[in-house]
């Protein structure tokens, strides 16, 4: 285990650290409490449903598969790739609501979405992978945000589409082993989710956030 394992730790650790959700209350009505709430949250449900179905598939075995160098190194690409599409879900969710609330319009919403998904990127910016895989995963937002209709996922349409195809894809389990697994692992971060969305819900004050942006001269 040794240095590997607290590498593949140390990204959980500090998300964990600078989450505290449980005795949070303040409302979120700025951009940057938006844009911290969708980062932490990401980086959160990605780490909790990747280490969760890994223990759940290896059962007695799942703490010794951290001795593999090999193993510990797909663990890691795997984690940032299903945060990257937990942050991308998320910025959409939260943006929306925003939307919606302050009337930014389109053109206010995209920019706003791409902010908080860069933001939350600089975020965790110590882990993150050679510059050659984010331009990719900014590529991907951006090709979402071209077709992205805000007025239907404010009204209940799901944001949530890539984080659970990339946490079926990209955890480190034999294909053999994975292919009763799909349903369940999608929907088990579907489920994490739900409870991060109601938090946002509660918390949220979509036109305090819409102002903030406005000021700014972004909107």
């Amino acid at each position: 285990m040794g240095v590997e394992w607290s590498k593949s730790m140390a990204f959980l650790r500090e998300a964990a650290g600078r989450l505290r959700f449980r005795r949070e209350r303040a409302p979120i009505d700025t951009v940057d409490a938006l844009c911290g709430f969708v980062s932490t949250r990401a980086a959160f449900v990605a780490q909790k449903k990747l280490y969760g179905y890994l223990k759940a598939r290896m059962g007695t075995r799942y703490p010794t598969m951290f001795e593999d160098d090999v193993f510990v190194g797909s663990i890691n690409v795997a984690k940032l790739h299903v945060f990257a599409a937990c942050l991308s879900d998320l910025s959409l969710h939260g943006v929306a609501r925003v939307v919606a609330a302050g009337g930014l319009g389109r053109e206010g919403g995209t920019a706003l979405a791409r902010h908080c998904f860069q933001a939350g990127l600089a975020d965790n910016e110590a882990h993150l992978p050679e510059p050659g895989v984010t331009d990719a995963w900014r590529a991907a937002f951006e090709a979402r945000l071209a077709d992205v209709h805000w007025d239907n996922l404010a009204a209940g349409g799901d944001s949530f589409t890539e984080s659970p195809k990339a946490l079926f894809h990209w955890a480190p389990i034999a294909e053999k082993l994975k292919r009763y697994d799909q349903e369940i692992v999608e929907n088990s971060i579907r489920f994490a989710f739900g409870e991060v969305t109601r938090e946002f819900r509660q918390r949220a004050v979509p036109a305090s956030i819409a102002a903030d942006w406005s000021a700014r001269g972004r909107a």
